[in-house]
């Protein structure tokens, strides 16, 4: 059977990552990096995304690859505890894809995202319309405690972001749309911070990344990835919301600093005959600090505590490195997280 990986996904807190393989599911810890559960294709097919509430015993996998044991419009909800299938709910299109909260479960269509109470996971309280989403983007934030519960999705417009607030989300909930007109391309990626309070938008283009403020709407600061058009797979914040990382299918990994922005490096601090070269790069924020990955794979990336970040590839690595606020990053471990011993523990 093949290990071809076809989707990675961090859990909330950033301290498990999910293997969504054509072999079935794989979970993992990450400090330290050990297999915590694995789903094999016999139980529940191929999988082309996984996702993992938290630490909790609750995994949502959507299926998809050459060995589906289902139709790509069931929904599978996993119960960890029992090592069984809890739940299967049907849509009338394919899964894309899947957000969870405590409360709430978000289900991603092409065109239409459902949302229902995790207190009751086959009520639905609403649904929204969306613009041809074949990615499946959509993010939320993920704290109980946060200041604003948002949810977030690319609007109807081109390159548009929709804002919806789900803090008193009930049922037959009627929804004022905010919109935040943020690229001029077609999104390709999106990140909401544990808080509620920012918002961080890719274009198809992935040479620019914007972060936006959720009460006003405004933006906050524009970052440069590079110059040449890249694939942006992943945008992260850290718990405390002051980095971001991003990663692309260069395999480069991008740290920018949020919260001291003037930490980021600016073209502008060079000699003017060397500036005058950059043309309209001059006077862009790049990122403070960079790494690249030796197989150039593939990357998620997500941020781990003082200062560290991770990276794991599609082609089965993973890497640790740590950063400075003077832009040096080195790297502390690297591993094949296919071959790592497993653990039974619970999570």
């Amino acid at each position: 059977m093949s290990e071809k990986i076809l989707g990675l996904r961090f859990n909330q807190d950033h301290g498990c990552f999910t293997a969504s393989m054509e072999s079935g599911v794989r979970i993992y810890n990450i400090e330290p990096l050990v297999e915590k559960a694995r789903y094999d294709v016999e139980t529940v097919g191929s999988i082309a995304s996984c996702e993992m509430l938290f630490r909790s015993n609750i995994l949502a996998m959507v299926p998809g690859g050459p060995h589906c044991k289902n139709p790509e419009n069931i929904l599978q909800i996993i119960d960890d505890t029992q090592k069984k299938i809890a739940m299967q709910i049907k849509f009338a299109s394919e899964v894309k894809s899947v957000r969870l909260r405590r409360d709430k479960l978000i289900v991603v269509l092409l065109k239409k995202i459902h949302v229902f109470s995790f207190l009751h996971p086959t009520e639905e309280l609403f649904f929204l319309r969306t613009r041809n989403n074949p990615h499946g983007l959509c993010e939320v934030s993920p704290l109980q405690s946060s200041h604003k519960q948002i949810l977030v999705f690319p609007g109807q417009k081109i390159g548009s972001i929709e804002i919806v607030d789900l803090s008193n989300a009930t049922k037959g909930y009627s929804i004022a749309p905010v919109y935040i007109t943020a690229h001029q391309n077609e999104l390709s990626c999106l990140a909401v911070n544990q808080q509620g309070t920012r918002i961080a938008s890719a274009s198809e283009n992935g040479t620019l990344i914007r972060v936006w403020d959720t009460f006003s709407r405004n933006k906050l600061v524009e970052l440069r990835r590079g110059a040449d058009p890249a694939i942006i797979h992943c945008l992260n914040f850290s718990l405390d919301s002051e980095f971001l990382c991003c990663s692309s299918d260069k395999g480069t990994v991008h740290i920018f600093a949020i919260k001291n922005t003037h930490l980021n490096r600016r073209m502008s601090s060079l000699p003017p005959a060397i500036r005058g070269t950059l043309g309209k790069y001059g006077d862009s924020q790049w990122s403070l600090a960079t790494f690249t990955v030796p197989a150039e794979s593939v990357t998620i990336c997500a941020f781990g505590p003082n200062n560290s970040i991770y990276a794991v590839c599609f082609d089965g690595t993973f890497y640790k490195y740590a950063f400075s606020v003077e832009g040096i990053c080195n790297g502390e471990a690297y591993d094949v997280f296919l071959d790592v011993d497993d653990d039974n523990d619970n999570f």
